[in-house]
């Protein structure tokens, strides 16, 4: 195999690549990018065994070929390489040697043969539909805070992807949760994606899915079954297996009785609340709520830091309500808001919270209080 490719074109695909990459790797096979040159182009193929990634470039093709390198390797040297080099590839089988050129920089890295490489089993997808970027960057986005890290409830530690009925009809719904805050956000439905089965996309493949998203206009191909996903944009193929659990059945915790209700500026409310929580203490992180009439009061007390409080003018005309939050969950949630306004509906001080953003009902947060 020989070739010559742009750095930032080799750039791109290969950061790609490495990223899907385990840093500690019992197999060492998986620790290599797969390089394979055809035609006009070369693809980069990385896998995890969970995730595979497929990334295509454009490329001066002398010799046709395959090889398989250490991607983190490989990836270091040419983001070292000068902006603008021509960079030239050569495999040389016979000595299991990848020679990297450009300029007056030549490095030669071992190869294992590509007949180790393990690529994912294609998959009879039940359900193909194409989705604009933005739409699935904003489901995914607005959702993924609220993952869960905790490995014993491993069906929480992705993003239920699903059709669903919301207020304007069916919907394409993201929900994520971690027992104490919940994101649920809709999208309209795609055509074609009617049929398609409720699978939890796993924390991992959610951030190597960001990479693709960056392109507002961009139409992404997703193909769903039962025990995998898979997008596609013209260069790029992101294939992941899904996680084999029932997700719980959320609509149960989302409240529906909340009446009293506080409209307050987001980008206001969320600097108090990072102000006041600066001195409390890292474990507990609790910010105390105090609404009365228009006016919100926000304050920590910690007896080995200190204390704070701010006070902030809102929309609220109901009863008096004490009620306490953990700063970061608080944080988190109202970072989510890109309307103006955010709109808190709250029960009782022992009861969950909803949150929305100004009028938009495609969009929900809700999150547990805790004692303060």
């Amino acid at each position: 195999m020989k070739i010559s490719i742009e750095r930032a074109a080799l750039l791109k695909a290969v950061a790609q690549a490495q990223s899907v990459v385990e840093r500690r790797n019992t197999i060492p096979i998986l620790a290599n990018v797969l390089i394979e040159a055809d035609g006009d182009q070369v693809q980069f193929r990385a896998t995890d065994l969970d995730i595979e990634v497929v990334d295509k470039a454009p490329a001066q093709v002398e010799r046709a070929g395959a090889t398989t390198v250490a991607a983190t390797t490989l990836h270091e040297i040419v983001r070292k390489l000068p902006d603008g080099a021509l960079v030239s590839l050569t495999a040389d089988n016979a000595t299991g040697r990848l020679t990297v050129e450009a300029g007056r920089s030549n490095f030669s890295l071992a190869t294992l043969p590509r007949e180790d490489f393990p690529v994912m089993a294609s998959s009879e997808y039940q359900s193909n539909f194409s989705a604009k970027a933005a739409v699935l960057r904003r489901l995914f986005d607005k959702s993924k805070f609220a993952i869960s890290t905790e490995e014993t409830r491993y069906y929480l530690n992705g993003v239920y992807m699903h059709i669903a009925d919301s207020e304007d009809g069916r919907a394409l719904r993201c929900v994520a949760t971690d027992g104490h805050r919940l994101a649920r956000i809709d999208a309209g439905l795609p055509i074609g994606a009617e049929d398609m089965p409720g699978v939890i996309v796993p924390r991992k493949t959610v951030g190597e899915l960001r990479k693709l998203l960056d392109d507002d206009d961009m139409d992404i191909a997703v193909s769903v079954s039962e025990s995998k996903i898979r997008f596609a944009t013209p260069d790029i193929t992101l294939t992941s297996k899904v996680i084999d659990g029932t997700f719980p059945d959320y609509t149960r915790v989302i409240p529906v009785a909340n009446t009293r209700r506080l409209e307050v500026d987001a980008t206001e409310f969320a600097q108090a609340v990072d102000r006041v929580a600066t001195v409390s203490s890292e474990r507990s992180r609790a910010v105390k709520l105090q609404l009365d009439e228009d006016k919100l009061v926000l304050s920590v007390n910690a007896p080995d830091s200190g204390a704070a409080e701010e006070e902030l003018a809102v929309a609220y005309g109901d009863e008096r309500l004490e009620i306490g939050f953990n700063a970061k969950y608080l944080l988190e949630i109202a970072s989510q808001v890109d309307r103006e306004n955010a709109v808190f509906l709250f029960n009782s001080s022992g009861d969950p919270t909803l949150m929305r953003e100004g009028t938009d009902q495609s969009a929900v947060y809700v999150v547990m209080p805790m004692r303060v």
